[in-house]
């Protein structure tokens, strides 16, 4: 895939992301994407935060599993699908603030890519590590496919 086709690409990702029924239960949003790079965050509120006022594990399980397989996306060609095949996740610190924003980055493109992503929550204008991942993202053959 060359750069002059990226934006297709880009807005492919951005479509069928966008249209993940957990994406919009959650209220999530891709802030940033760019080959092999995508941010992605959701805000604070109480149906995404655990009993201690903190977000949900899951939610950041969430953010890391979709950001991830995006960021391998972006690195796909257009008869290619994603698919998670593996993370390990590592949860640093409570997840307190406004927000929390997952950025994934490619660290090798191919038919098992590998893509690390760092959590971190936002308060008061200042970032907090919470979690690190590591994940596997298999590339498949065919298109993408709704629903």
């Amino acid at each position: 895939m060359s750069a002059d086709d990226f934006p297709a690409l880009a807005a492919q990702i951005r479509h069928f992301v966008g249209a993940q029924g957990f994406m919009k239960l959650l209220g999530a949003e891709i802030d940033l994407l760019e080959p092999g790079l995508c941010v992605m965050s959701v805000a604070r509120r109480p149906e995404l935060l655990q009993q201690d006022g903190l977000f949900h594990g899951g939610v950041t399980a969430f953010l890391v599993d979709n950001a991830t397989t995006t960021a391998a996306a972006t690195r796909r060609e257009m008869d290619q699908r994603v698919l998670t095949a593996e993370y390990k996740l590592n949860l640093i610190a409570p997840a307190r603030g406004d927000r929390l924003v997952c950025r994934a980055s490619l660290l090798k493109p191919g038919r098992m890519s590998v893509v690390e992503a760092r959590v971190f929550s936002l308060a008061d204008g200042a970032e907090t590590l919470t979690a690190a991942a590591l994940a596997t993202i298999a590339m498949l053959p065919g298109p993408v496919r709704a629903g």
